[in-house]
C-alpha cells in the first residue's frame, strides 16, 4: 500500500496567517502541520508516500522534508497541482505514483491521537473498493457526514446544514486503483470542485464502501479555531506516539 498525503490549497480560513505560507507549514505545537499525516503513514507501515501541494510556496516543503530522511523513509515523493480544483482533483495527480496498488490518502491539515494500523490491515485484506474512518464531532456540518442506517452508511452528504448523524468522514480514505476511473467521471460541485465525496459515494452505490471509527481524538487545523484545538490537544496529549506494544497486546485483547 501506498500512501498519498494532500497539502495544496490556499488556506483561505486561516487568513491573514496564510498570507505568507501554505497552511500544512503552519506550526501545530512542536512540529508543523505537514508532520502529523505523514508520521501516520508511517506509522501505519506505509513507506512509500506522495505529497501533492501547490501554490507560491510548494518549494517550502522541499526545503522542510527533503526526501524524507527524518521520517525512516527512503524517499519522499512530491508533484504539484495547478490551481483549486478539489480534493479529488488533487488525488488524481497519484494516479502514476500509485502503479496500481491501494492507497492511503490523508489530508494534511488531519492530525490523529493514535493511529490507522488496524484500518490499514483490515483494507488490504479487503483488497478492493473504498475505506472511510468516521468520527463524533459536535460540528458535523463542516464535513461529509454518513447517513446511517443501523449499521450501514446508505449516503455521505458534503458539509449539510443539517447533519443527519453526529459523524465526520475523517480526512483519511483507503482507494483501490478504481478511484482514479471514478475520478475522470466526476464534474465539479457547485463550489467549482471534484469532491471526495462523490468519490466514496460512488464506491458506497458500487457496495464496495466499508467504514471504522477512528480511535481516540481527530481534528482538522484547517480554521482559526481548530488550529487552536489542535495545538491544545497535541500539547496536552501527544499525537501519533502511541506505545506500539501496547496497541499490539490490545490486538490480540480483542
Amino acid at each position: 500500500m501506498k500512501g498519498v498525503v494532500l497539502a495544496g490549497g490556499l488556506g483561505t480560513r486561516l487568513l491573514p496567517l496564510t498570507k505568507v505560507t501554505n497552511k500544512h507549514l503552519l506550526p501545530v505545537h512542536d512540529r508543523p502541520m505537514i508532520y502529523y499525516p505523514i508520521q501516520t503513514l508511517v506509522n501505519a507501515g506505509i513507506n512509500e508516500i506522495m505529497l501533492v501541494t501547490g501554490g507560491n510556496n510548494a518549494g517550502d516543503f522541499l526545503k522542510l522534508l527533503g526526501n524524507g530522511k527524518e521520517f525512516g523513509l527512503r524517499h519522499l515523493d512530491y508533484t504539484y497541482q495547478e490551481g483549486e480544483g478539489g480534493i479529488a482533483d488533487a488525488l488524481r495527480l497519484a494516479e502514476y505514483f500509485s502503479d496500481g496498488e491501494l492507497i492511503c490518502v490523508m489530508l494534511g491539515d488531519n492530525i490523529i491521537e493514535r493511529n490507522i494500523r488496524r484500518a490499514t490491515q483490515a483494507f488490504r485484506e479487503q483488497k478492493v473498493g473504498a475505506k472511510i474512518l468516521l468520527k463524533n464531532v459536535k460540528d458535523p456540518q463542516r464535513f461529509g457526514v454518513p447517513v446511517l442506517e443501523g449499521d450501514r452508511v446508505i449516503k455521505i452528504e458534503e458539509k449539510p446544514k443539517q447533519p443527519r448523524s453526529p459523524y465526520a468522514v475523517t480526512g483519511i480514505y483507503f482507494y483501490d486503483a478504481r478511484v482514479f476511473s471514478i475520478i475522470k467521471t466526476l464534474k465539479p460541485s457547485g463550489r467549482g470542485e471534484l469532491e471526495i465525496t462523490d468519490v466514496n459515494n460512488a464506491y458506497l452505490e458500487a457496495g464496495q464502501l466499508t467504514w471504522d471509527i477512528l480511535d481516540g481524538w481527530w481534528t482538522d487545523a484547517g480554521t482559526i479555531e481548530s488550529l487552536h484545538r489542535a495545538n491544545q490537544l497535541v500539547a496536552q496529549t501527544g499525537a501519533n506516539k502511541v506505545d506500539v506494544k501496547r496497541e499490539a497486546q490490545e490486538d490480540v485483547t480483542r
